[in-house]
């Protein structure tokens, strides 16, 4: 029986990054964010585009237990730059 969903897992990193791994709390909040689509084209260089879109509404974040090569100053600074997922249904509510 897959119990995984009602399974408290911790999240770690293997193998580390030039920043040391770090754990970002739970947030919500409003920015402008961004999304990423695949579109397939006609161009035989080029077989894929992306497209990007954004939009701006109250949305969260969950806990996260990351590493990474750039500076955690610039992870804050840039992070409504990032494309983010997250269930448009509700954008601000806990998973289930």
């Amino acid at each position: 029986m897959d119990t995984s969903s009602t399974q408290t897992r911790t999240q770690f990193t293997e193998g580390q990054g030039k920043q040391p791994e770090h754990t970002h709390s739970a947030v919500t909040h409003t920015h402008d964010h961004y999304h990423v689509s695949h579109r397939h084209s006609d161009n035989p260089l080029n077989k894929w585009e992306h497209r990007e879109y954004w939009h701006t509404h109250e949305h969260n974040h969950m806990g996260l237990t990351h590493s990474h090569d750039y500076s955690q100053d610039e992870e804050e600074a840039e992070h409504a730059k990032e494309g983010h997922i997250h269930d448009h249904s509700a954008p601000a509510s806990p998973r289930g």
